[in-house]
């Protein structure tokens, strides 16, 4: 507490006790920070010469610094120097004031609607306003790194010396050149609108930093200004200090100029006496001046032999002689007469302009501020972007992914994206090499860009403000930590369950297959279990198409897919590179895939054939689980009371919305009929059953009570290839589900047969935990044909359609909801 009440600005001392009070670890980090540069840097800060200010947390987007790296947001993973990430995109800026607050605006997104709807406003004023925009870009290039000038005019070594009033002499020269440059902002932005433009305005005008124009105005030389080269900075520093302040210091000078007449008169001379035209004179800040002719000059002829300390290089030799030497020492006393005398005259100045500094802050900011505004307005003038809005609910149209649309412009795909409450947890699915990487690593990026105060790339975007930002996309081992993918993948994992919130969003691809395939499958469903618990926005990449299976039934969570068009005859795999809904419905696509890319044919026949076992398994016994037609049921009314709800508040036309409506109730009328048939199927399966169920029991009754199953168990029980019994849910274990009413928690368990697996149920809990539980028990009857018989109530499910009758049975069908 004491350095900061010693360093801040006097006039924010108070201000910044109060904010911090009770901060014991971020006031104990700043007196550490400051200790530090104090003992390691043999630097000192002048008394309240510095801008503290806490700022918090609460109005940034968190992103850790593994999100960082895999969304690549400052730097590209594969070429660090490339500018292939989210920063090398947005980056415009022509300031590194600009640069650095564009970065830290990347890993600290706001969450503040307010001030992102005033920057949004800025950069809608500056990409619309040609000649504001032009005039920007056009002064800020004249404007240097001003945060960096004021830090160094603000420390002060512990022992003073030569270099360091060199140093001061050069910022003040530098600190007069950046004055000169904040009037053309101030003049390039007339006329501006915006609340943030004029506010930027408002600092930059000339009364901000008057006082400190003129504290320089009256001990600097009007004709001191800023020199690139090392002889021409020498010369300003020389001739900073207007003439009559000092006495003294005008002699020094004097001296000086005649020394360096003299060395320039010696120059010619021997440049005429040796007859060597080409011969230069240069300087340099290491040795003063020397001698430089070209090698093509000598090569039939000897230097001369009072030419020493001769060096040769690829076009020119370099060389001085004695009488040079002699001069430089002269011209380097000279100098340094004036620096010290220079030196007082320059602290009073900088001790007068500390006083002044805050205001000097303010312009930085500003400044900082413009130019970042105008990096996204240049980007809204080299890409077809939207400006995006701030809901409750995420809708993306025709979104693509930032980066690779620098890359590849002309090939990117655009997707939607929509995702509210009823729909935040969305498994994406599909092919090797489809795109689902992209595709949420994009959904990522564009809510960045947007709350950094950016357009988007889409046609339509609007996000909610989110909080928190995960991301589980990368599968490198950490070699340098010796950790393994897996390792890696579970800690990451563990840090987005601890961190995640209601307004998180998280992104994950493909976690789970740093490991073993039942084991991967089994951490997935019960990570994404947690995380629907969380209520965050999550998109989950996955080849797991259980996972889809499993969860379907959850709150909040759908299937998406992104398409492919395969043709195995032709050996031919086209990526469409298209979301679209529901899970992948494409088989073996990555045998085909091997095929493609020419895998020996004996075994793709091979991996084909396991492949089709597999899969009939898992589909006889899954069809046959009448827990599973029962609660494909109440997800397809759940969804349909969705669709109405949307068309209730629909401002589609009455015939769009007629070939709407009769198109969902025609898939609704299809999936039913699918599964009364598959009801059916089963029971006629049943009755032929029956009698040799019987008599299986009867011959099969003693070894089963050997072996502990009871004879209620045997229709529990079904063998694999091998004669390797399978358990599975019985009749009567069914039969008791429905009258429970549970819920899925997902838990899947296989048994080996020759290296293959299958499903064997599900597990459930309580009816009070489900949430697709529908009536009481005296209302309720026999699961699906309560759900069929108020439908049909409702008038959906006909033959003939009527949109009025679908849409006044909207009420009736709320109902059936509200049970459910």
């Amino acid at each position: 507490m004491d350095y900061i009440s010693r360093l801040s600005f006097k006039s924010e001392v108070e201000s910044v006790q109060v904010a911090i009070s009770g901060k014991f670890y971020a006031i104990s980090a700043a007196a550490a920070v400051i200790k530090h540069i104090e003992l390691h840097y043999n630097i000192g800060f002048v008394g309240h010469s510095l801008r503290i200010r806490y700022q918090s947390s609460e109005g940034a987007m968190v992103i850790d610094f593994s999100t960082v790296q895999n969304l690549e947001l400052i730097q590209n993973l594969r070429n660090p120097k490339s500018g292939d990430c989210l920063l090398g995109l947005l980056n415009n800026t022509v300031t590194p004031m600009g640069g650095r607050l564009l970065r830290s605006s990347i890993l600290q997104p706001l969450t503040d609607t307010s001030i992102l709807k005033d920057r949004l406003d800025a950069v809608e004023e500056m990409a619309t306003s040609e000649e504001m925009f032009f005039g920007t870009k056009k002064a800020l290039q004249g404007f240097g790194d001003m945060d960096k000038l004021l830090t160094s005019l603000i420390t002060v070594p512990v022992n003073s010396s030569l270099k360091f009033s060199e140093k001061s002499i050069n910022d003040v020269i530098l600190l007069k050149k950046e004055l000169a440059s904040i009037t053309p902002i101030h003049e390039a932005l007339v006329g501006c609108g915006s609340k943030l433009l004029l506010a930027v305005r408002s600092l930059c005008s000339f009364d901000k930093f008057q006082t400190v124009q003129d504290l320089i105005d009256e001990a600097i030389s009007p004709d001191a200004v800023w020199a690139s080269t090392p002889v021409d900075l020498r010369h300003q520093r020389c001739y900073a200090v207007k003439s009559g302040v000092n006495g003294l210091l005008d002699v020094a000078r004097q001296t000086y100029k005649e020394a360096t007449e003299d060395l320039h008169v010696l120059f010619q001379e021997i440049s005429r006496e040796y007859n060597l035209p080409a011969l230069e004179i240069k300087y340099d800040s290491q040795r003063g001046y020397y001698l430089r002719l070209p090698v093509a000059d000598i090569e039939d002829a000897p230097l001369p032999p009072t030419f020493v300390n001769i060096m040769k290089k690829k076009k020119f030799v370099e060389c001085t002689t004695l009488d040079i030497m002699k001069r430089n020492a002269r011209i380097g006393d000279a100098m340094t007469e004036v620096l010290l005398m220079s030196d007082r005259t320059i602290q009073d100045l900088i001790d007068a302009i500390r006083g002044e500094m805050f205001a000097l802050y303010k312009v930085c900011e500003g400044v900082a501020m413009l130019d970042m505004i105008s990096s996204f307005a240049t980007l809204v003038t080299l890409y077809e972007y939207t400006r995006p809005e701030f809901k409750n609910n995420l809708a993306i149209k025709d979104g693509r992914h930032p980066i690779r649309e620098k890359i590849h412009k002309e090939k990117l795909i655009p997707n939607d994206v929509y995702a509210s409450q009823q729909t935040r947890f969305q498994i994406i699915t599909g092919c090797n090499m489809s795109g689902k990487s992209t595709y949420i690593r994009q959904i990522a990026l564009m809510t960045i860009m947007a709350q950094i105060g950016s357009y988007v790339p889409a046609s339509y975007a609007c996000f909610p403000l989110i909080t928190h930002l995960f991301a589980r996309v990368s599968m490198d081992d950490g070699i340098e930590a010796n950790v393994s993918t897996f390792a890696a993948e579970m800690r990451e994992t563990a840090f987005i369950l601890k961190n995640a919130t209601e307004g998180s969003m998280v992104i994950m691809d493909e976690l789970g297959r740093g490991t073993c395939t039942r084991d991967g499958l089994a951490i997935a469903i019960a990570v994404c279990e947690a995380l629907i618990e969380k209520q965050a926005f999550v998109w989950f990449a996955t080849h797991f198409r259980e996972l889809g299976a499993v969860l379907s039934r959850r709150v909040g969570v759908i299937s998406l897919h992104m398409q492919v068009e395969m043709r195995p005859d032709q050996n031919l795999t086209s990526m469409l590179y298209k979301i679209a809904d529901g899970p992948a419905t494409e088989k073996h696509y990555g045998i085909n895939l091997a095929r493609i890319i020419g895998l020996p044919q004996t075994i793709i026949i091979r991996a084909s054939e396991v492949s089709n076992t597999i899969a009939k398994n898992a589909e006889l016994k899954r069809m046959t689980s009448k827990g599973y037609r029962k609660y494909e049921r109440q997800r397809l009314v759940l969804q349909l009371v969705e669709h109405l709800k949307q068309a209730r508040g629909s401002k589609m036309t009455n015939m769009a919305l007629k070939g709407w409506l009769g198109r969902l109730q025609a898939e609704f009328v299809e999936a039913m009929a699918n599964l009364k048939d598959a009801d059916e199927e089963s029971e006629s399966s049943e009755s032929e059953n029956d009698e040799t169920n019987t008599t299986t029991v009867t011959t099969t009754e003693g070894n089963s009570r050997e072996s502990g199953i009871g004879s209620g168990d045997v229709d529990a029980m079904d063998t694999s290839s091998d004669g390797t019994p399978i358990l599975m849910p019985s009749e009567q274990d069914s039969e008791e589900e429905e009258e429970e009413t549970t819920e899925t928690t997902g838990a899947i368990e296989s048994s080996d047969t020759d290296g293959y697996s299958g499903w064997s149920g599900f597990t459930t809990t309580n009816s009070h935990s489900n949430p697709y539980s529908y009536g009481s028990e005296d209302t309720r009857k026999s699961g699906s044909d309560t759900v069929d018989e108020e439908m049909e109530s409702a008038g959906y499910v006909s033959n003939t359609f009527n949109s009025g009758d679908l849409l006044e049975g909207i009420e009736e069908l709320s109902d059936v909801e509200d049970q459910i």
